[in-house]
């Protein structure tokens, strides 16, 4: 099996994440690429959900804090969002989702998930997005103070794409 990736093909178009779940953008994605290359495509979609906030921001993880947001800008909000919420309270889980699909169109997802806590104040230097206040329970620390290792092994991204050889064999069955 040949992996190219999205620089092999320089007049590919852009895809709009325009779904309502990481499911949908994930699967969108992986089937606009198939279906403009004409070869299997492999996407992903990740978010973050906070039990204390309905689950936000979920799908526009990135853009929480709006239109040209940092990830600074995501963390200072959600903190803001949760000051009151007590530590017994601030659950949350990092979920991605991959997505396969074939140039016909057929697409088949898988998802991992880490549950964690939403720290009370940002802590560590590594990582981004929402890693400084993302703490895993077992660990005692936020993503970004467990280091690129650790974190690549447990990971919602990780658990999601440690399934990718059971989805080749599942869409090579269409």
């Amino acid at each position: 099996m040949k992996i190219l990736t999205l620089d092999a093909f320089p007049k590919r178009r852009p895809v709009v994440e325009n779904r309502k779940t990481i499911q949908g953008n994930a699967a969108k994605k992986a089937r606009e690429v198939a279906k403009n290359t004409g070869h299997w495509a492999l996407a992903d979609d990740t978010g973050l959900f906070v039990k204390a906030l309905g689950g936000r921001p979920g799908v526009y993880s990135a853009r929480f804090a709006g239109p040209g947001c940092t990830f600074r800008d995501n963390n200072k909000k959600m903190l803001r969002l949760m000051r009151k919420v007590p530590p017994s309270q601030r659950q949350a889980s990092f979920r991605c989702v991959a997505a396969l699909a074939t140039p016909k169109g057929k697409v088949v997802r898988v998802e991992g998930r880490i549950d964690g806590i939403i720290s009370l104040k940002p802590r560590g230097t590594m990582g981004f997005g929402y890693d400084p206040i993302f703490l895993v329970p077992n660990f005692k620390k936020t993503f970004a103070e467990l280091g690129s290792a650790l974190k690549n092994r447990i990971s919602h991204r990780a658990l999601a794409f440690s399934q990718v050889p059971a989805l080749i064999h599942q869409i090579s069955k269409f």
